[in-house]
């Protein structure tokens, strides 16, 4: 007998009397019961303390999360300073060693800027923009003359 009940019930009725009751509920979705399919929404979960989302909900980062975010900046920026004063000539070994360093400071730059931008840091985050392009106009400098110019600057100190 139950099997008999269960074939006869019309089940788009139920159904639009459920979404009736649905949309009488204060966060109910707007599109609920008009045809229109609906995509379930997971509630945000709530993180406590230090927890990235707690950070992210909150807005920017603060206390350590910020400390060694602008430590890494500042990491960079002193790098990318000090290659200015580069004591070596700039061709042989000492030229792979500057390359190296370039490298660093682009490393150094992209590694703040994920930082950064993960803790809502926008200086430090420009900062580390910048950084990673010096980083790059500094390997280029080295580079460029000495694949694409007209007069090719050797790699080595000992050719002329």
């Amino acid at each position: 007998m139950k099997e008999k009940d269960q074939k006869e019930r019309d089940w788009d009725r139920e159904m639009r009397e459920v979404d009736k009751l649905l949309a009488k509920l204060p966060e109910a979705d707007p599109a609920l019961g008009r045809g229109v399919p609906t995509v379930p929404v997971s509630p945000r979960p709530m993180g406590g303390v230090g927890s990235p989302t707690a950070q992210t909900a909150a807005g920017p980062a603060r206390g350590r999360a910020w400390l060694t975010t602008w430590m890494r900046v500042g990491l960079g920026l002193a790098l990318g300073v000090g290659m200015l004063l580069w004591p070596y000539a700039r061709c042989g070994p000492s030229l792979i060693f500057y390359l190296l360093g370039a490298t660093a400071v682009t490393v150094g730059g992209v590694w703040s800027a994920l930082t950064s931008w993960k803790r809502r840091l926008g200086i430090a985050h420009t900062l580390s923009i910048i950084l990673i392009i010096w980083g790059l106009a500094l390997a280029g400098r080295q580079l460029l003359p000495r694949i694409y110019g007209k007069i090719p600057i050797p790699f080595s100190c000992s050719e002329k």
